[in-house]
């Protein structure tokens, strides 16, 4: 499975060191240079992401020229923008993207979206992970990612934790 990823999904995972999940759930994993140069800009100014650097096995591609209408729109910060346009440039099989409105945006034109969840649960369900509760932890504590605690509840309920 070839996949397009947003800024959030790889640097919350490089920032709890497993950000391997990506390499070996997914066949390539892309992103665009917008997505290289946001994620190089965070790890610089914020003390969460400090001195992080993307995986060299991640490609790095040009972001298309032109958006989509629906893309321009919804006025996504530049990072999702490319990467929705990357994912219809490439034809990849998934767009991995956590934010609300960049899935919503991506959904109205078809894309199928995974997010960090999705990731977390596959990746415990191929046993390539003992544990998505130590992980969302981690991801709250370290990263400052948000999840619900309805669905938070749901997803440990739903891998047995």
């Amino acid at each position: 499975m070839i996949v397009v990823a947003d800024t959030s999904v790889v640097l919350n995972l490089c920032r709890i060191q497993h950000e391997h999940l990506l390499q070996k759930l997914f066949q390539r994993v892309l992103i665009p240079d917008a997505v290289a140069g946001e994620f190089a800009r965070l790890a610089k100014i914020q003390k969460r992401f400090s001195g992080l650097v993307l995986p060299a096995w991640i490609a790095v591609l040009p972001a298309p020229k032109s958006f989509p209408p629906e893309v321009m729109l919804a006025e996504l910060d530049a990072g999702e923008a490319a990467a929705i346009a990357l994912f219809l440039k490439q034809k990849a099989d998934a767009l991995l993207i956590d934010e609300s409105l960049g899935r919503s945006v991506a959904k109205k034109l078809g894309i199928r979206t995974i997010g960090m969840i999705r990731i977390l649960i596959e990746a415990h369900d191929r046993k390539m992970i003992s544990s998505v509760k130590v992980l969302l932890d981690r991801l709250e504590t370290e990263a400052n990612f948000w999840i619900s605690p309805d669905l938070r509840r749901q997803v440990l309920q739903l891998v047995g934790e």
